[in-house]
């Protein structure tokens, strides 16, 4: 396996642009990201409520295009790209994050690929007999599954950003392709969530031209993410050609063995990528790259409802309650992650343990991002602490509700079931 490169810089927001432009360079974008093919920006949306350090940040979804048009490339073959889930509402997600913000100002298409008019194709017509050598998804989904016809032949940008992860530990670049390739039934996986994000980047790399990560360690997450976390300020970005090595590179950084991570140590071993940090060549800042910053991890100080998630998926209520989450009664996990994390955790913990990275310039920045216009390098003043969160308090409770209705009604169990009773009266 040839040696892997990852960029890594520190950054501040008065030259966040410039550092996104030149950590892209070090890390070899221009070779792998074709102009000629439509590029997917592909946002991540973990909490469609903001909370530090959860989501792709504005400032990194901003660097990467104007990094990319600076460079040449045609703003009209790049797109922002969106999943759904469940229990994540991507469009109110890319308001809260304020991603659509950005991607209107530069006038790029805003895909998601949920939306009626987008076409799924079935995984054996789109990989061939690429499917005989999965490690999981095959037993996972026996008749196949589909994934979005316009990633065919066509680049992908992950926009990730450095936090811990309840499933698998660290979450990154490999994670972040799971919600664009697989379908509503994506909580089938989590039993073996680690084959099946090998699987997936076995995936990328048959249907991309090209495929890279952008991962913003402005805000660091630590605890049981990829939502309820405790926010820290790193300021550092990391890119690379190489999932698997820039996985691995944010796992040592955090605080972890990246070969002790069972979907970095399986890509590795697959010659998918490199997870080794010994094999792996640091570009920019190796200072930073060297940094511990002695995260506790996903597991010590875990929230009721990941502590439930465990028992449901590896544990003592594995057998009684799993086979659950296959059938139409699926939807009370749903509803009970909805009521968990948005009606009572978000409205009444988030907004003190995310104090300290509000009031921060990193915070501020977001805050006052609406108002704030960049100079060549970045933002020469980000504003005053305005608590400009509007999402909060009883505001983020009365929102959850509707959140929960949307959850019930959009559930696939119960899409299914009245496609299946149309059919009948039919």
């Amino acid at each position: 396996m040839s040696q892997s490169k990852v960029a890594v810089l520190r950054t501040h927001p008065q030259t966040i642009l410039a550092d996104y432009h030149r950590l892209m360079n070090l890390a070899g974008y221009r070779d792998v990201i074709a102009r000629d093919a439509d590029t997917a920006l592909k946002v991540n949306v973990s909490w469609h409520f903001f909370y530090p350090g959860s989501s792709t940040t504005p400032w990194q979804l901003e660097g990467v295009i104007r990094a990319m048009r600076k460079d040449g490339y045609d703003p009209d073959l790049m797109y922002a790209c969106h999943n759904r889930t469940v229990v994540i509402d991507a469009r109110l997600g890319e308001r809260e994050n304020k991603q659509i913000n950005v991607v209107e100002a530069h006038g790029l298409r805003n895909i998601h690929l949920y939306d009626g008019g987008e076409e799924w194709i079935h995984i054996r017509d789109a990989v061939g007999d690429l499917v005989d050598g999965f490690l999981c998804l095959n037993q996972v989904y026996p008749d196949g599954f589909h994934i979005p016809r316009r990633f065919i032949g066509k680049n992908i940008i992950h926009l990730p950003t450095v936090k811990t992860h309840v499933f698998t530990t660290t979450t990154g670049a490999m994670k972040n392709a799971f919600g664009g390739l697989l379908n509503e039934h994506r909580h089938w996986t989590h039993p073996v969530i680690h084959e099946t994000l090998v699987d997936l980047l076995m995936i990328q790399k048959k249907i991309h031209p090209g495929v890279f990560a952008v991962m913003d360690g402005t805000f660091a997450g630590d605890g049981p993410g990829p939502r309820c976390m405790v926010p820290h300020l790193k300021n550092v970005l990391l890119a690379s050609t190489d999932q698997v090595a820039i996985d691995a590179v944010a796992a040592k950084m955090m605080g972890f063995d990246p070969l002790s991570i069972e979907y970095i140590r399986l890509a590795h071993d697959r010659g998918l990528g490199c997870g080794d940090p010994r094999r792996i060549e640091i570009v920019g800042d190796p200072e930073a790259a060297a940094e511990n910053w002695n995260f506790v991890g996903p597991f010590k100080k875990m929230t009721f409802a990941s502590r439930m998630q465990h028992k449901i998926y590896w544990g003592p209520l594995k057998k009684p309650i799993e086979w659950s989450l296959k059938t139409v009664l699926a939807p009370w996990a749903y509803m009970a992650s909805v009521i968990y994390h948005d009606s009572f955790w978000y409205p009444f913990l988030a907004r003190k343990k995310m104090q300290d990275a509000l009031e921060s310039n990193w915070g501020r920045l977001f805050q006052n991002w609406e108002a704030l216009t960049p100079h060549g390098q970045g933002f020469a003043a980000v504003g005053e602490n305005t608590s400009g969160i509007r999402q909060t308090g009883l505001r983020a409770f009365w929102r959850s509700l509707g959140i929960l209705g949307t959850c019930i009604r959009e559930a696939p169990e119960f899409l299914t079931l009245r496609k299946r009773q149309i059919v009948h009266q039919a």
